[in-house]
C-alpha cells in the first residue's frame, strides 16, 4: 500500500512563501516522475511543476522563478518551495508520484494567499 502524505499548506499574505512537503511511504519502487498540481476552486487541477528522476524539472509559465520543485530520494520525499505568493495561487495542492507499479496521488493541502 503506497501512501502519499503532504504538509506545508496554510494561510500567508501575498509576497510571502510557504512550503510543501509529500512524502510517499510504502511499497513504492522506481520513482519516475514527482509532481504537484494546484486546484482553485471551482477550477481543474492542473501542473504546477514536476521532476523526473534524474532531476529534470518542468514548471508552468505563471510559477517560474517563483516556486522550485526538488527532492530527497533518500525519503522519497517531494518538496515545493513556494516565494512571492499571489492571491491566484490560492488553492488546494495535490502531489503525484509516478511509479513502475502505478500512479498516486496525495489528499491535498490548501494553499490560502490573502492580497
Amino acid at each position: 500500500q503506497v501512501r502519499l502524505v503532504e504538509s506545508g499548506g496554510g494561510l500567508v499574505q501575498a509576497g510571502g512563501s510557504l512550503r510543501l512537503s509529500c512524502a510517499a511511504s510504502g511499497s513504492i519502487f522506481s520513482i519516475n516522475t514527482m509532481g504537484w498540481y494546484h486546484q482553485a476552486p471551482g477550477k481543474q487541477r492542473d501542473l504546477v511543476a514536476s521532476i523526473a528522476r534524474g532531476g529534470r524539472t518542468n514548471y508552468v509559465d505563471s510559477v517560474k522563478g517563483r516556486f522550485t520543485i526538488s527532492t530527497d530520494n533518500a525519503k522519497n520525499t517531494a518538496y515545493l518551495q513556494m516565494n512571492s505568493l499571489k492571491p491566484e495561487d490560492t488553492g488546494v495542492y495535490y502531489c503525484r508520484v509516478q511509479a513502475i507499479q502505478g500512479d498516486y496521488w496525495g489528499q491535498g493541502t490548501q494553499v490560502t494567499v490573502s492580497s
